[in-house]
Formats: structure tokens, sequence, C-alpha cells
């Protein structure tokens, strides 16, 4: 299919439809990260959060997944549930960095639960980078 100017698909998951839970609503979340914010401790997202980087430089990190820096133009994809986020830190010290997803999370669920420090040692096998 031809897009009108100015139109571009950045990124498409074929398997985030099996992550949405049923009855899920989408929630458009902007994150602004100031220069070296290490961004919140580990935690999991209710459901799929998907999205890019709209500036700046985000050090990024999923369980079972090598830590990686996305720069601005660069689209994510997290699975939610189970799946620990480690890393949504700024890369950079001395500029700001931002980005917009989309999460598909059940009514009333919290956008984000901290991961217990228990909970953290009993699954470190599960972490590409140990720290």
């Amino acid at each position: 299919m031809q897009l009108p100017p100015g139109v571009e698909v950045i990124s498409t998951r074929s398997e985030a439809a099996a992550w949405i839970p049923p009855g899920a609503e989408a929630r458009t979340i902007r994150v602004t990260l100031s220069p070296g914010d290490p961004g919140a401790p580990p935690h999991r997202h209710p459901g799929p959060v998907f999205g890019y980087v709209t500036e700046g430089e985000i050090l990024f990190e999923l369980e079972g997944q090598e830590p990686r820096v996305l720069k601005a133009g660069d689209a994510l994809f997290e699975p939610g549930g189970d799946v620990i986020h480690y890393q949504g830190a700024n890369n950079l010290s001395d500029a700001q960095s931002q980005l917009v997803v989309t999460m598909f999370a059940s009514p009333g669920t919290p956008i984000l639960t901290v991961v217990s420090a228990q909970e953290l040692a009993e699954r470190r096998h599960l972490r590409v980078t140990q720290p």
C-alpha cells in the first residue's frame, strides 16, 4: 500500500496483539528524562508497551535481552506482564531524552510495578548482562 507524503511506518510488531490483555485500554505516555537520569528502578508493566524515542538517547534493557542504546527515531517494544524492564535511563549526561509509548493494559492497573530485590536475585539468571 502506498502511503501519502509525510507518512512513514517506523516499526511493526505482528506478535504484539498476543500480549494485549482482554478489555485493555490504550494509554499514551510521555517519559522525559533529565541529563543522566537513571529512570525508574527495575519494574514491570501490566501490558505491552510500544513506542519510540523522540529526543536524545535511552539506555534500554529488558529481561532476556542485552542492553542497547535507542536514539531519537528508534522504536521500542516490550511485552509487559512478567518481563522485567531493567533500564530505561537517559544515556546522555548533557541533554534531556524523551520517549513516547502506548501501553495496552487493563483499566485501573498501575503503569509500572517496582520489582523487589528478592525477585531480582531469584531471576538474576534471566538477565543477559549481570550487574
